[in-house]
């Protein structure tokens, strides 16, 4: 199976348009969480991922956006984010959210937000907290975001190694346990600000990392017109 992975797509419509024209022929569609929060089109978000009929798991804003505790936990501009957004969305878009799983096995592989053993709030940004991830995964391949950058761990002989994809970057995961993390689609954190996402194909066992171009000051405008924090509308120009 080939299947488009998107991550922390954050409400940012014009992203997850150029993402998706740039798609080749795939199977399926899958997300892995934070789908809304910081950007200024939530329920344009969720309207396109019911059209394509993505699948995929719950992120702690999305659980937020809902009406969770999670919100206590957000730094103030992300609160402020938030807090805009639980007032704006629409019941279809609620709904959606709602019915989201925050764990979702899917041909062979575990998706999550966060991590494998704790899916809506684990950063995995240490090689220890791979291995714990990994170890809680009943598939040979994880997927998960949260950090809003690209990575990749691979299990080989009881060690972890590390990789950190660029764009066309490869990677052979057939015979290895692996956790990966396809970056942000809408608010990328790696020091490039172009969308970031991934394509695995189940059969060959293969991960390949893309970077996609979208229109960056025209999603800056449309939250600035919001009156969203300005602290989030500029640092979608650096990719921080």
């Amino acid at each position: 199976m080939r299947v488009a992975v998107l991550s922390d797509i954050h409400a940012n419509l014009v992203a997850l348009d150029a993402v998706i024209a740039a798609i080749p022929s795939v199977d399926e569609v899958w997300q892995l969480g934070d789908i809304v929060g910081y950007g200024p089109e939530p329920d344009g978000v969720v309207a396109r991922l019911r059209e394509i009929g993505a699948l995929g798991v719950r992120g702690n804003h999305d659980a937020a956006a809902l009406g969770g505790p999670e919100i206590e936990y957000f730094n103030v501009d992300a609160r402020r984010a938030m807090e805009w957004t639980r007032a704006l969305i629409n019941d279809e878009t609620r709904a959606w959210l709602r019915a989201l799983p925050e764990v979702l096995v899917r041909d062979g592989v575990t998706l999550v937000h966060g991590s494998p053993r704790d899916p809506i709030w684990e950063y995995v940004t240490s090689q220890p907290v791979a291995r714990a991830g990994i170890a809680a995964m009943e598939t040979p391949i994880g997927l998960h975001g949260h950090t809003h950058q690209p990575v990749a761990y691979l299990e080989d002989d009881g060690r972890i190694d590390t990789m950190s994809p660029g764009d066309g970057s490869t990677l052979a995961v057939s015979g290895r346990r692996a956790l990966l993390n396809p970056g942000s689609v809408g608010q990328p954190r790696d020091g490039i600000p172009t969308a970031s996402w991934m394509l695995l194909d189940t059969g060959s066992g293969t991960a390949t990392w893309h970077r996609t171009a979208y229109d960056v000051a025209g999603v800056q405008a449309a939250m600035a017109a919001r009156n969203l924090p300005e602290r989030l509308v500029a640092r979608l120009a650096y990719g921080l």
